[in-house]
């Protein structure tokens, strides 16, 4: 009886051991848990209907997201860097709490259409962070990126006044909000600046993610004589593209220009003709997303989250501006040295470019 007893202690001293020698351990570097957890860093972002690959908006962001993670070591994924795409508005509130569940130490909102939910999931998890881009949240756990995208669009008014023939050229808008508003009001200006006698006409979509939309709006478009149509309407504009290469490929010698968004888009304007590559896109009007993306991640991860904070990105932080004229285009020399011109204007800030329709009607280049 006595020997059972001691066996049963010396069984529970040896576990009782192991126990205390599991808790102790440090993880492989020689940093406990906690620490281990303390030093790492993730981030994730939810994409808005648009998508991940809508070769623009949200496509940028997810650049800047993979490049971060591969500069500071993370793995996609949990604990590292990863997106959570959206179908429809009503995904927006449903992944964003899905990242803050899982841990990620930021999470990014791509786009305006977020702004109500993420003000609301920011009051309610204090202890999280959040970036939205293209809106403000007035919450303190909250970074508020926003751009000047009438600047970008400005010089892509001045190249397409300047590349149309027929005086006639279009702007495609996603949905009317105001960060759209800015685009058309920019590039309104920019058109006007160079080329008074322009018209330009205006139409919205109702979407970003709807490429057929997009094609029908610039079949009619190109149909009315407009030779020249810019868009700011995400995957939607995909649609333009689609219908400016048909075009080109159907008659080569017809003189028709397409301006991107967001991103350089001019892989998107590739037609082969004969053997040869042409290009119907004249140049994009280009928005720093990923710049953006990467500065905020890395403030972020040391330590140096801006909550509360707007950030606000133009030409005089790099941050928006144009994409190389297409070589294609017969006075490119002239649309260059126009671009530069009227860019240094808006650096030094002798013109301040109109963001909204009310400051464009009583605009005036000088």
């Amino acid at each position: 009886m006595k020997k059972r007893n001691f066996s049963l202690i010396l069984t529970l001293i040896i576990a009782l051991g192991a126990i205390l020698s599991a808790c102790g351990k440090s993880n492989d570097n020689g940093a406990s848990s906690d620490e281990s957890k303390k030093n790492s860093f993730s981030v994730a972002m939810v994409t808005d209907v648009g998508g991940v690959d809508d070769k623009s908006f949200n496509q940028s962001a997810w650049e800047g997201l993979q490049e971060f993670g591969k500069d500071n070591g993370l793995k996609k994924g949990k604990g590292g860097y990863n997106y959570l795409q959206s179908k429809s508005d009503a995904d927006y509130a449903t992944n964003l709490n899905n990242l803050v569940r899982n841990d990620f130490n930021l999470v990014f909102g791509i786009g305006f259409l977020m702004q109500k939910d993420i003000e609301e999931i920011a009051k309610q998890q204090k202890d999280a962070h959040f970036a939205i881009i293209d809106a403000v949240v007035e919450q303190p756990n909250v970074a508020s990126v926003v751009f000047k995208e009438q600047e970008g669009a400005f010089l892509a008014g001045v190249a397409a006044g300047l590349a149309t023939k027929t005086n006639t050229i279009g702007f495609i808008g996603g949905m009317e909000i105001p960060v759209i508003e800015h685009f058309e009001s920019g590039f309104l200006a920019g058109v006007q600046a160079v080329n008074p006698s322009a018209k330009v006409d205006v139409q919205y979509a109702g979407a970003f993610d709807k490429a057929e939309t997009g094609q029908t709006i610039a079949s009619k478009m190109y149909a009315s004589g407009a030779d020249v149509v810019f868009h700011a309407a995400g995957a939607t504009g995909n649609g333009l593209f689609k219908e400016a290469r048909d075009l080109k490929k159907k008659d080569p010698s017809k003189v028709i220009w397409a301006i991107g968004v967001d991103s350089d888009q001019s892989a998107e304007g590739v037609v082969d003709i004969n053997g040869k590559e042409q290009n119907v896109i004249l140049t994009s009007a280009l928005k720093g997303v990923k710049t953006a993306v990467i500065d905020l991640s890395t403030k972020a991860k040391d330590g140096k989250f801006p909550g509360g904070d707007v950030i606000s990105y133009g030409l005089a932080e790099d941050a928006v501006g144009l994409a190389p004229i297409n070589a294609e285009v017969s006075n490119k020399a002239d649309i260059e040295s126009a671009v530069s011109e009227w860019k240094e204007k808006i650096k030094s800030g002798s013109l301040k470019v109109p963001a909204t329709k009310k400051e464009l009607a009583t605009f005036k280049a000088e």
